[in-house]
């Protein structure tokens, strides 16, 4: 099993950044594809990013791309969310998940963290 941790959210004004971190602990991450993914108040859990193994390769939800990048450091054990020019529909709960394979549903995912809240205001 892998533990993880998530960090680094906040509340921040439109048109800031935040940077998440994902720390895994138990397994490394190497062996697994990470997802972020993210969660607000009535609503289904929702893809952001995802990146393979090595970091080669990146996927992203349309709402984000050009805004928000996923990266890793395997050596370190953990994942990163650069989140820029953040809008107030980027508030959510953030959540970093495992998954065997290069996906972006939620149910292919496995190991969550507890998440981390991010609010952005106008």
């Amino acid at each position: 099993q892998v533990q993880l941790v998530e960090s680094g959210g906040g509340l921040v004004q439109a048109g800031g950044s935040l940077r998440l971190s994902c720390a895994a602990s138990g397994r490394t991450i190497s062996n697994y594809v990470m997802g972020w993914f993210r969660q607000s108040p009535g609503k289904e859990r929702e893809f952001v990013a995802s990146i393979t193994r090595s970091g080669g390769d990146t996927s992203y939800a349309d709402s984000v791309k050009g805004r928000l990048t996923i990266s890793r450091d395997n050596a370190k054990n953990t994942a990163y969310l650069q989140m820029n020019s953040l809008k107030p529909e980027d508030t959510a709960v953030y959540y970093c998940a495992t998954s065997v394979g290069y996906y972006n549903l939620a149910r292919f995912y496995d190991n969550w963290g507890q998440g981390t809240q991010v609010t952005v205001s106008s």
